[in-house]
Parts: structure tokens; sequence; C-alpha cells
């Protein structure tokens, strides 16, 4: 048998699952940022709880980003699901 004959076959691509779960992954990261830059988390009176409080903040607002990708989101994980080569968008 010939060695340069021997065509191995490429390296087989991440699922559907996968590309999907990476999508929603920045579909979240999306959505905190947005909901940073919107203020959500912040402190409205003079009796904040400083550096603390800040730091805190992004974690709610990671979570809240999480749980709006959970119900449906704003479809945005759909568009990055097609663009990263995924057929038909799962259902949830």
């Amino acid at each position: 048998m010939d060695p340069v004959s021997i065509v191995t076959p490429p390296p087989p691509g991440p699922t559907e699952g996968a590309l999907m779960r990476k999508a929603r992954e920045l579909e979240t990261v999306f959505l905190t940022e947005m909901l940073g830059h919107a203020g959500l988390g912040e402190g409205r009176g003079s009796f904040g709880g400083g550096i603390g409080e800040a730091q805190f903040a992004s974690f709610l607002r990671a979570e809240q980003a999480r749980m709006i990708v959970d119900r449906g989101g704003i479809g945005l994980a759909e568009s990055l699901f097609r663009a990263m080569g995924g057929e038909n968008v799962p259902s949830r």
C-alpha cells in the first residue's frame, strides 16, 4: 500500500449541541455587558455598598443574563449558531 495514497478523514467538527451551548454562552456574555451599560445593579442612594457592591453586582447581572437566555433570550444565540455552521436551530 502506498503511504501517500492514504487519506485521513478530517477531524469531526463540533456537534450541534456544543455549537448551541457556545452560542448561548456568547449571548449571555453580551447581555451581561448590556445590562451593565444600562446601569443595572448600580447604587442609587448615598449609602451604597462601596467597592464590594460593585464587584458583586456583576455576578447578579451575569445570573440575570443567563436567566434571560434560558427563557428564550433575544435571538442572538440562534444567529450565532447559524453563523458558526449550525444547520437547524434546536428547540429549547
